[in-house]
């Protein structure tokens, strides 16, 4: 057992808990009705799913999966499907709410979902996961579509991914581009929605840098993450010139005080290599170090929980921009923010997937297509509006940017629920 999950078990705090207590902190901060966060923390349905099959070496495996389904109030439902041993259902409440959260934050019209799959898929053939994930398309085929429930792209899954979902579900409802998000351009994507995850992140940290009054130029970054977030994060970042001193990823770590050559670590990772072996001038450091390390900014954009109550107190980066899905415990969050540490939400920070995904299935669904200059204006605007309200939110009310970012996405479901009658 690793010290991130033992951080949540000590303290009774599982990913679902420690949401929900920020959705309370958000209800008390805008004085809801008595019951109203209650209302707001309820999932509108969880479906558990098991799903066999047969391994290449003839043997049989049965894999767990979920589709949960949290506030539809503002619109169809919109989530990420991922592949990971830890995607329990627990896990995979708290992204459901945090998507539904997310998505009022930034303006979509949409709520809150999340699917997985609980395996590494290290451990499994391409050939394995395609029938897996067709196998659990179509199990939870009844529950999804365009006007139902959008799959994206998460952890360790991609177009590819997405095409085989889209796939399965066409064989037993018809085609619809609608119904998942990040499909390869051939089968109606849109141009660099890949992207848009990191681009957003970029975007928030220059709006920030500007508010602040800091010269973003003269930063170091140390990116955690070389995915789908971390490295687009640091190819917007090196476009800039800003200097990324230290990327991780689950094969290692590398440091370069000088600036790490991001090109020659994106040329090796495509090829499969891990950032740590891609050969460019580095110092190979232990990936828990990268988290400690002495610099400016720090942008965890792995998995969840990994800045916990064991480690925060090494945290040296004067901003912290959440690049995952809760990567900062609650415990230590309050440590950072008791230091000073600026700390921008995932809510926030984490916009750009969503945002793309609104342009994607906007397109499947009226069948007007959305170009790359059209979804960059979009990306941009929504992000410098949604972070102005954030800081301005946070200044009125002398809170914190994630209070201020729960605070504005909880007011907008509560008053779409409120609107349709649901309290």
């Amino acid at each position: 057992m690793t010290l991130t999950s033992l951080s949540m078990i000590d303290r009774g705090l599982t990913p679902d808990i420690a949401v929900d207590g920020s959705v309370d902190r958000a209800a008390e901060l805008l004085e809801l009705r008595p019951g109203v966060n209650e209302l707001l923390k309820l999932h509108d349905r969880e479906l558990g799913v098991q799903l066999p099959l047969r391994r290449d070496d003839g043997s049989i495996a049965v894999v767990q999966g979920y589709r949960v389904q949290h506030n539809g109030a503002r619109g169809p439902y919109l989530g990420g499907l991922r592949f990971h041993p830890r995607a329990d259902l627990r896990q995979t409440r708290a992204l459901a709410s945090l998507t539904t959260w997310r998505s009022a934050l930034h303006g979509l019209p949409f709520g809150g979902a999340q699917g997985s799959l609980q395996l590494d898929p290290s451990d499994f053939s391409t050939t394995e996961l395609e029938a897996l994930t067709r196998r659990y398309a179509l199990a939870v085929s009844h529950v999804m579509g365009p006007r139902l429930d959008i799959a994206a792209p998460d952890l360790n899954t991609d177009a590819r991914v997405m095409a085989w979902f889209l796939d399965a579900y066409a064989s037993r409802h018809g085609y619809a581009p609608g119904v998942v998000a990040g499909k390869p351009l051939s089968l109606g994507g849109v141009p660099s929605g890949e992207a848009g995850a990191g681009r957003g992140l970029v975007y928030v940290l220059e709006a920030a840098a500007r508010r602040w009054g800091i010269d973003l130029g003269g930063q170091r970054v140390a990116i955690q993450g070389f995915g789908h977030v971390g490295s687009w994060v640091a190819r917007e970042l090196y476009v800039r010139g800003v200097r990324v001193v230290a990327v991780g990823d689950a094969g290692g770590a590398v440091l370069n005080e000088r600036g790490l050559d991001v090109p020659e670590l994106l040329r090796a990772t495509a090829a499969g290599y891990s950032v740590a072996d891609s050969g460019t001038p580095s110092q190979r450091i232990a990936p828990e170090e990268l988290l400690t390390l002495e610099t400016d900014v720090l942008i965890p954009a792995a998995t969840g929980e990994v800045l916990t109550a064991f480690n925060v107190d090494g945290v040296r980066a004067s901003i912290v921009v959440e690049g995952a899905a809760h990567p900062v415990t609650p415990e230590a969050d309050a440590v950072l923010d008791a230091r000073g540490v600026r700390v921008i939400p995932d809510l926030l920070a984490g916009g750009g997937a969503a945002i793309a995904a609104f342009a994607e299935w906007a397109q499947g669904v009226a069948g007007v297509p959305w170009d790359e200059q059209r979804l960059a204006t979009e990306l941009r605007g929504r992000i410098e509006r949604t972070f102005a309200e954030v800081a301005e939110f946070s200044e009125e009310h002398g809170c914190s940017y994630r209070q201020a970012a729960y605070a504005l996405a909880v007011e907008r479901v509560a008053g779409a629920m409120e609107l349709r009658g649901g309290f």
